[in-house]
């Protein structure tokens, strides 16, 4: 039935538009202090995430060759434009705040779309929903992704609705292609998995927190390359 994708794109769409309305209320050294919290959450999430890796060069590898497949895509450039794009045709009905620039609305709107799409939890929960229809694993990121939501569009505006489109897209994806990926996905591919989503998502803290502008989107291939190469690497490289 898809119950959790479709729970968790509304838990975005409610979050969004409580955060916008609620916006005006909220002081603006809180607007200004929570997105670097944000931030050093992300990073620490990546921390986390990276040193479950079992094989380095597996991980290392995937993130190269993945970056240079989003490269040459163009992948951050196109979304970009998109998201630049239907924002401009949808101003009247979700307005940016005041004082909110286009290219920073898009440069903070591309590296949620990964925030919010990418995560190992959607990724994961998208996949076991599919397999066996246990729902759980996205519901408890609805409730975490309600009040992300609702903290950034008291910066970003209503706009950030948007990200439930891509989120279910992605979670639909993962969802009908479970059954093939998920035997894949054992404890190591898992591992190595896990350390690539990782590093992303240090990456996007570190772009949230404006000290490195990573072209975030870009990194995305990388994650359907390592679980080939993860098994690839084992197959030619026994331990």
């Amino acid at each position: 039935m898809m119950l959790g994708p479709i729970i968790n794109s509304c838990a975005i769409i409610v979050g969004g538009l409580l955060g916008a309305v609620l916006a005006k209320y909220i002081p603006r050294r809180l607007q200004l202090g929570l997105p670097a919290t944000f931030a050093l959450a992300s990073i620490a999430i990546g921390i986390t995430m990276i040193i479950k890796e079992h094989n380095l060069p597996v991980v290392v590898l995937s993130l190269i060759l993945g970056t240079a497949l989003g490269e040459l895509l163009y992948f951050e450039a196109g979304i970009s434009k998109a998201a630049a794009f239907i924002q401009q045709k949808m101003n009247r009905l979700l307005p940016m705040p005041r004082g909110l620039g286009k290219a920073e609305f898009s440069q903070q709107f591309t590296a949620l779309i990964v925030l919010f799409g990418a995560s190992g939890l959607g990724i994961i929960g998208a996949m076991t929903e599919g397999l066996n229809g246990d729902y759980k694993l996205l519901l408890v990121k609805s409730m975490m992704d309600l009040v992300t939501a609702m903290i950034f569009a008291i910066g970003l505006g209503p706009g950030i609705i948007l990200i439930a489109v891509v989120q279910f897209a992605v979670q639909a994806s993962l969802f009908l292609l479970a059954k093939p990926i998920l035997p894949y996905m054992d404890a190591m591919a898992y591992a190595d998995f896990s350390a690539v989503g990782g590093i992303i998502m240090l990456a996007i803290g570190l772009r949230i927190a404006k000290i490195m502008n990573f072209a975030v989107v870009n990194f995305l291939p990388a994650l359907f390359l390592v679980l080939p190469f993860s098994h690839w690497w084992r197959h030619f490289f026994p331990a």
